[in-house]
């Protein structure tokens, strides 16, 4: 049995040890403040059960959930407790950790990032500063239901660190600060409420002991929140970064196919960006394999293999090892990658391409090839690629000369129905900022699922294409894409929302 500490929100912020655990787990039981990008670790048939508590809400008593971690221990191997933040920080983890040893079950515990210092780092709040600061207190606004009163000593607690940090007191607040002005503090110390500390949606209240529940009542800041109360609160003005990164807080549907949008997610999260994953397609194998398994056969027939996509290299090299060969059955082969992504992808199976066109596509990679090779004239090329594609890239290798065979080797598909309804719903609720499309394919698959609610739907986003033919496919349906990326990649295409971020801030 493993207590793992979650961290405070930010997914990134877990411990290595963390992640192997999560890995190996047979089943994991998690808390409410667990962000979900943590359970795509888990390896394939691992359960998964929700066992969080929120405040004002219907939860599950801890007496239950420690009944369930003991019967899990009992019947699983690998058991893994997930809770947000450290589980020894008012995170109740050692009571279920008394429970495991009434039970003789035995377990390990995996600290997480505690939610003070990600809310202090991630707003510009060192809780300790030389000048300022030399002691910090955590204090819990919530204590257990079973005790008669509060067990702090308010007279010694409210002077007696200069700063003090406040778990889940936001609903508390104006007590909290009363109390402690009452017994010491100046009211004219300063304050803050950290809303949702290290993610894009966190938002940061500044004020004084007496004015920062006005301030925060104001706001409307939700749970979970810090209060943070010292002289090190003036810090913010100087060190804070994370609120100023040129995406933080936009909201950003990814609609590239699963498995395939980590890239693209993790360049938005390192941006301050939230970024929502929810595909609108997805690869599956050519309709006719065949063709593509007589194809890698016959490679000595070809002088250039084109590559035009990240699935195009993997559809073909998993005929081609399906067939008992390996990349030694190239030969003389040139190889000519759309891209540095597709490119990569060869990398990866120990070969480089002998050609990436300046301009990430099918034109210029014509282009490129006519200027290599010179005279195409009976020169034959295999373009294993989408089953459903543009021509124009045979069309021209064709009028110069060449002879050239386009095998399917994958095609698209419509993402599944709960995926679409994810989206819908998010568009119904204002919560999505920005729309990515990385093919026609993610423009088409979305706005067939949209229907005619798709203008109405889409009226509050930005609409952002990768490359000038994804913007096309957009047009076609009626809709300008007020981001179109210079240079087609992941990369090109978050460096145009930055741009555009720059004149447009976030809602």
């Amino acid at each position: 049995m493993s207590l793992l500490g979650a961290g405070p929100g930010d997914p990134e912020l877990v411990t290595l040890r963390a992640l192997r655990r999560l890995r190996e787990a047979d089943i994991v039981l998690y808390d409410a403040l667990v962000h979900p990008d943590l359970l795509r670790h888990l390896k394939p048939g691992a359960e998964v059960v929700f066992v969080g508590k929120r405040a004002g809400r219907v939860s599950e008593r801890q007496t239950s959930i420690n009944a369930r971690l003991v019967e899990a221990a009992r019947t699983c191997k690998n058991v893994v407790r997930l809770k947000g933040g450290d589980p020894y920080l008012f995170g109740r983890g050692s009571e279920e950790a008394e429970a495991l040893v009434a039970a003789g079950v035995p377990f390990e515990v995996v600290p997480g990032v505690p939610s003070p210092m990600a809310a202090a780092a991630y707003t510009g709040i060192s809780l300790t500063h030389r000048n300022l600061a030399s002691s910090v207190a955590y204090v819990t606004a919530t204590e257990s239901v079973e005790k008669d009163e509060s067990t702090h000593d308010w007279d010694k607690l409210a002077t007696a660190t200069q700063t003090l940090v406040f778990f889940m007191g936001l609903r508390k607040l104006d007590t909290l600060m009363e109390r402690l002005i009452q017994h010491g503090r100046d009211p004219r110390t300063p304050a803050a409420v950290v809303s949702c500390a290290s993610l894009p949606s966190q938002r940061t209240v500044v004020g004084t002991v007496e004015t920062i529940c006005e301030l925060a009542r104001q706001q409307q800041l939700d749970m979970p929140a810090l209060t943070i109360v010292g002289n090190v609160v003036k810090l913010r003005e100087q060190l804070h970064w994370f609120e100023s990164l040129p995406l933080f807080g936009r909201r950003v549907l990814v609609t590239r196919p699963e498995g395939q949008s980590e890239s693209l997610s993790l360049a938005l999260r390192d941006l301050g960006a939230e970024p929502i994953e929810l595909p609108t397609i997805q690869v599956a194998a050519a309709s006719e394999p065949q063709l593509l398994r007589d194809a890698v056969q016959q490679l000595a027939d070809y002088q250039w293999l084109i590559f035009t996509s990240v699935n195009g290299v993997k559809y073909f090299f998993e005929a081609l090892y399906a067939s008992g060969g390996d990349a030694r059955r190239l030969g003389a082969l040139k190889l000519a990658a759309i891209g540095p992504a597709t490119s990569l992808a060869l990398v990866q199976h120990g070969l480089r391409a002998d050609l990436v066109p300046d301009e990430y596509r099918g034109e210029a990679v014509a282009e490129a090839i006519a200027r290599a090779s010179g005279d195409l004239t009976g020169v034959r090329i295999l373009l294993p690629r989408a089953q459903v594609a543009r021509d124009a890239l045979p069309n021209m290798l064709r009028d110069a000369g060449a002879q050239v065979d386009v095998i399917p080797a994958y095609r698209t598909v419509a993402a599944r129905a709960d995926s679409f309804a994810k989206i819908r719903e998010r568009l119904e609720q204002g919560t999505i900022d920005v729309v990515t499309f990385t093919s026609p394919s993610t423009v088409d698959n979305l706005f067939a699922a949209l229907g005619g609610a798709a203008t109405q739907l889409l009226a509050r986003t930005q609409l952002a294409a990768i490359g000038p033919i994804t913007a096309q496919a957009l047009a076609a349906r009626g809709h300008r894409a007020q981001v179109v990326a210079s240079s087609y990649t992941s990369e090109g295409l978050v460096a145009a929302l930055v741009a555009l971020s720059a004149v447009s801030p976030a809602p």
